[in-house]
Formats: C-alpha cells, structure tokens, sequence
C-alpha cells in the first residue's frame, strides 16, 4: 500500500543518492550573506543546511561563521576551540583564509572557515583598521575562491548589525533573511532593511535581497499563515515557496555536530531545506547557467 510516508521514504532515498546531477553549477560563483540581527530566527540553522543541501546537489559550498558563538562550527563537525585557525585571525590579516578553511566531518565539498571565541574582541579591534568594513571582501579574493573551487559562500551573521555584520554585507552580492512564522517576525526588519541599502549605496552597489526564506512555519496555528502571507505579500518573488517546519531533529541535530541532513535525512526539515535549496540555485530571478 502506498502511504504518505512510503513516498516521503522513496523520495528522500531518490534526493539523497541521485542518479546523476540534476542542477547545473552555476557559471558565476554566489556569496550570499545570511542575516536578522533577531536571535532565534533559524539564520545559523539555515545556513548550514542550505549549505550541506547544496552539497547534496553536486556544489561545492564554503561556510564562513561569523558569529563568536560558533554555532555553524559546531553544526558542521569542526573544531573551533580558542587558538584554532579562524576567520578571527583572517579578518585581522593575520593569516590567508586558506590557512583557515577545513572541510566539514559530513562532506569533503562542505568546506568552513571556523569561528573562535576571540572573535567577540573582533569589533572592537576592528574599530581602529583601515578599511575596518571591508575586510572579509579583501580576504575572500578571486584567486582564493578560485583555489578551492567553489560555486556559493554562505556566510552566517551574529544576530547583531555590528561591523562583523556589516562586514558580511560588503562581501557579499546576496542577502538571505530567514524569517520565522511567528509574532513580531517582522520587527526590526526595516532596520536591517535600512542598513542593507546603507551599505549598498556606501559601500557595495552590487548587494541586493535576493532571498527570504519563512522557517520555524507551524501549520497547526493560524498565526503562522498569517505571518507567511504578509511577508510574500511584502517580498513577492523573493520568499522561496518552501517553508520550512518547526522542528525537533532540526534543533537536535547541532548537538550532535551534524546538520539535519547528516542527522535524519528522512525527516521533513531535511526534505524541507532540500527543497528551499533547490529553489535558491533555480530561482529565475538569479539563477545562472551551468558550467
């Protein structure tokens, strides 16, 4: 008998072991910085998984934690502990950032410049640097990229519009937002807003929101419709048709130093982040063709 979950099962077995690739890797390389100064929100989450989703699908994809809690480290199995080459030293221009780039325990093609504690000084430090915004820009050169290869850069924010945010801002041509299905998502989003175009306009024409991605969505509440509604409503195009569900494995998943792909690759929140990976590499409005 064919049930729901039989074609869940059949499904994640055919996403997880493909034939052959299905998406084309796109011809220019995309850097997309993921960013709420709101905390909770699924930012970290979400980075990883879209990352290890988009490794699932033939990529070659470079994680940069940028938060001081080191929450994306820790999710893709790699050592952070103080003293560890991270993107602390890289921004500081201490070190290149090949020297502190190391391929997550789940995938060879998941690769993760670290962040250490000594990161949370790094604001502060950077106060007083030449060109104290752009350092991320000048470590993440096209001949690094080109070294390792890579066809995205998912870098992770702190939930903060600080300068490691603004860092994060100017290195990147793409903004993800996750929002999360709840009240009061959409507080203090026009401030990120606001500061999106700052630096646009100061410091990076090329940036733009390309992506919103709705998480934490609870279909039992009728709150979460009405969230999801008002921000496609706002966004339009840009919010990807996958929502992603509140769940247990996703949130367990970290403690384990897995994403929730590596975790329980059955699960809805991994066939949901699958989904929403998919949609980033083919959305028509900025997608590339293959290489």
């Amino acid at each position: 008998m064919w049930t729901p979950i039989a074609e869940e099962a059949e499904r994640a077995t055919r996403v997880l072991h493909p034939k052959g690739r299905e998406i084309p890797r796109p011809v220019h390389r995309r850097v997309l910085t993921v960013a709420n100064q709101k905390g909770g929100v699924g930012k970290t989450t979400s980075t990883v998984n879209l990352a290890a989703a988009l490794v699932k699908y033939g990529m070659r994809v470079l994680v940069i934690d940028l938060d001081p809690q080191g929450n994306a480290s820790t999710a893709l199995g790699v050592q952070h502990t103080s003293g560890t080459p991270s993107i602390y030293e890289t921004l500081l221009g201490e070190i290149n950032l090949l020297d502190a780039v190391v391929p997550s325990t789940q995938a060879p093609e998941l690769l993760c410049v670290p962040a250490t504690i000594d990161l949370a000084g790094a604001e502060i430090e950077l106060v007083s640097m030449v060109a104290r915004e752009s350092r991320l820009k000048r470590a993440l050169t096209s001949e690094v990229l080109d070294q390792l290869d890579l066809d995205y850069v998912l870098v992770d924010c702190p939930p903060s519009l600080g300068l490691l945010t603004v860092n994060a801002l100017v290195a990147a041509e793409e903004v993800l937002i996750p929002i999360q299905c709840e009240y009061y998502a959409l507080e203090g989003l026009g401030q990120l807003l606001n500061n999106i175009e700052l630096v646009r306009a100061h410091l990076n024409r090329q940036l733009h929101v390309s992506t919103i991605l709705l998480t934490m969505y609870d279909g039992r509440t009728k709150l979460a419709d009405q969230v999801t509604n008002e921000v496609r409503e706002h966004f339009g195009d840009r919010v990807l048709r996958t929502v992603i569900p509140r769940s247990v494995k996703v949130s367990e998943a970290p403690g384990y130093g897995q994403t929730i792909l590596a975790y329980d690759p059955g699960s809805r929140g991994a066939m949901s982040y699958l989904d929403a990976a998919r949609e980033i590499v083919m959305h028509p409005l900025h997608r590339g063709a293959s290489r």
